[in-house]
């Protein structure tokens, strides 16, 4: 049977741009599949006990991976972002995690060729 993996990570592009203190403009980054723990993790949060709208500044802290050159991605980083970079990540965030994501990297068992299929999603 043939190798079949699954991305994990993703390429994205800031609608606008994160601006560092120093006046760097930060709009390359890297966001990676949620696991279950990302998810639970944020609830223990006082920061989301005291006001339950903020999980998603945990929750994308701990899923942005990369983000130009800033080294490390914090709720910080994530609560100086402009509005509509926030909105642009929470929605790839549901793209890729509520919805799934249907390529998956395959090998042929016979000649051993790497490429892309595209799979059905629950429901279609």
């Amino acid at each position: 049977m043939g190798v079949v993996t699954l991305e994990t990570e993703f390429p994205f592009t800031l609608p606008k741009g994160f601006v560092d203190d120093e006046g760097t403009l930060h709009r390359e980054g890297i966001m990676r599949l949620a696991t279950a723990y990302d998810e639970i993790a944020p609830l223990k949060d006082p920061r989301v006990q005291a006001n339950p709208g903020y999980v998603v500044i945990i929750l994308l802290s701990r899923v942005i991976t990369r983000l130009g050159s800033l080294e490390p991605i914090n709720p910080r980083v994530i609560e100086r972002l402009f509005a509509a970079d926030l909105s642009f990540l929470q929605q790839l965030y549901s793209s890729l995690n509520d919805n799934g994501h249907s390529r998956l990297s395959v090998e042929c068992p016979h000649c051993q060729q790497e490429f892309e299929v595209e799979t059905a999603a629950s429901g279609e």
